[in-house]
């Protein structure tokens, strides 16, 4: 279960999307609060996801080979060969340009309450759903599965707490060095996107696999 959280929290901090998102909003007026509201609503949305399974789960791993614990075993090699197939239709698919979203034109004037929102729209769902049907396994008894439970949130939100730090410590220079980042992660988006859907779609079919075959 650790090993599997690490990866899913990595990919999810790593993603283009978000981060491109949140350096957009950071780079707005009031930027840093609405930077803060983004990043508060991203880590309630990780830990009410993992919460609910929790609450499922009463805590206590399912037993080997029952059904809970298949289907969330099947859960996780479902999203591995999903995020495969799109790995790979993005790998073919001929390069087209990158429009703006509609809602970039409008970052100015967004209130505290629509940046919180953004965190929803912009939290990769599949990756998501693979933590939480990892979380399954844990043990609440074991004060190692707590703590890893805690640094896979705290991981999938890295990349923006780091961001959100350096724009209230430094603005100017973070502004700078931010644009910098967004405009490489725009001309790698697709790369980027590929990359992350293969190498967390194998591991997580991989996973999925042996556990439901062990």
């Amino acid at each position: 279960m650790v090993v599997d959280l690490v990866v899913i929290g990595v990919a999810i901090t790593l993603g283009p999307l978000h981060n491109s998102g949140f350096i957009l909003l950071l780079g707005s007026r009031g930027g840093v609060r609405k930077g803060l509201a983004f990043l508060l609503s991203w880590l309630a949305n990780l830990v009410v996801v993992i919460a609910c399974v929790v609450l499922l789960t009463g805590g206590t791993p399912p037993v080997h080979h029952t059904t809970p614990s298949t289907a969330a075993d099947a859960a996780k090699l479902a999203i591995g060969v999903g995020l495969v197939l799109f790995g790979i239709y993005r790998l073919r698919r001929p390069p087209r340009p990158h429009k703006p979203p509609s809602w970039t034109g409008r970052i100015d004037s967004a209130s505290l309450g629509t940046a919180a929102a953004l965190a929803w729209l912009l939290q990769p769902w599949a990756l998501v759903g693979a933590g939480a049907a990892t979380a399954v396994d844990a043990d609440l008894s074991s004060l190692t599965d707590w703590l890893a439970l805690t640094a896979y949130c705290l991981l999938a939100t890295l990349s923006i707490l780091a961001m959100e730090l350096y724009a209230a410590r430094a603005p100017g220079a973070a502004q700078a060095r931010l644009n910098a980042l967004k405009a490489w992660l725009e001309r790698h988006q697709d790369q980027l996107v590929v990359m992350l859907s293969l190498l967390v779609g194998l591991w997580l079919t991989a996973s999925g696999t042996y556990a439901l075959v062990a």
